[in-house]
């Protein structure tokens, strides 16, 4: 599983990188970026697909 974060809808809420640190980190300014090309972990899979329904802009999706 790969995940992308759309960083023009990202508003910086964390929610993903609260949840899921493995796969989401914040940038400089606040808002999110996949770590490792977005390349999710299979032990972390369930964690990463519930931060993307949890995205209140819907800026992550999974590749």
């Amino acid at each position: 599983m790969r995940v992308k974060v759309d960083s023009i809808k990202c508003d910086g809420y964390g929610t993903c990188f609260d949840m899921c640190p493995s796969v989401f980190r914040s940038d400089d300014w606040g808002y999110a970026l996949a770590v490792d090309n977005g390349i999710v972990p299979a032990e972390d899979e369930a964690k990463a697909r519930r931060a993307i329904s949890l995205c209140a802009e819907n800026a992550i999706r999974e590749i």
